[in-house]
């Protein structure tokens, strides 16, 4: 599998980075300075994403859209979202998202999203409000794509557990009732989704184990 990597350098695209690698998959950083990479002797692409062409994704399999806009400009996750959506149209390329956990709903009805409540962080609230925007241009697109929401507390220094909870549009909680996940563990559920193919066009979730907590 060919995969481009867009915003390898951040927290979970470096992740992803780490474990596509690991499974000796063919990846490719894409990313603006390929000296703020955290791994060596990578495939890079240097460009900024709203710059990407249909020539510069043909070599891949699959697109992860990991970009995570600067504060003050979440309506950018729109602007990426419809972009890559153009270059994937009329191919049977795959899109990737890393989405965002405001996204997922926490009632059995499937009315009330976690953005709406009253204890989501205010500081993640206008991102989740244009993830979802991306995520509705994405239902309504004709391209093949997935959307994975990680837990609210979303930990870069947990471990790598390789195993985790999955669930569909509504939040799920491991065993302590905590809505966590680490990087790792979601870069983990990443990477199996792209080898197995369970969940395409529709949105997903996963929790794993705060170990941390429980030892």
């Amino acid at each position: 599998m060919k995969i481009g990597l867009i915003a390898a350098n951040g927290r979970a695209g470096s992740h992803i980075l780490r474990e596509a690698r690991m499974r000796e998959h063919d990846v490719t950083a894409i990313v603006i300075n390929k000296a703020n990479l955290r791994m060596r002797n990578v495939k890079t692409m240097e460009k900024d994403l709203f710059h990407l062409t249909k020539e510069d994704i043909e070599p891949f399999d699959v697109l992860i859209n990991a970009f995570a806009p600067s504060t003050g400009e979440a309506h950018l996750h729109v602007k990426a979202g419809k972009h890559l959506i153009s270059l994937l149209e009329g191919t049977n390329k795959k899109l990737f998202v890393v989405g965002s956990s405001g996204c997922l709903y926490i009632d059995q009805d499937h009315t009330i999203r976690l953005m709406e409540h009253q204890e989501f962080p205010e500081h993640l609230r206008e991102s989740a409000h244009y993830q979802l925007q991306n995520l509705h241009d994405l239902q309504n697109s004709s391209i093949q794509w997935t959307f994975l929401s990680p837990s609210v507390i979303f930990d870069s220094e947990g471990p790598r557990t390789g195993h985790y909870i999955i669930g569909r549009e509504r939040l799920v909680v491991n065993s302590q009732f905590n809505s966590y996940l680490s990087y790792a563990d979601f870069a983990v559920a990443v990477i199996d989704e792209l080898e197995n193919k369970n969940y395409v066009n529709t949105v997903f979730t996963v929790a794993s184990e705060n170990v941390t907590s429980a030892s």
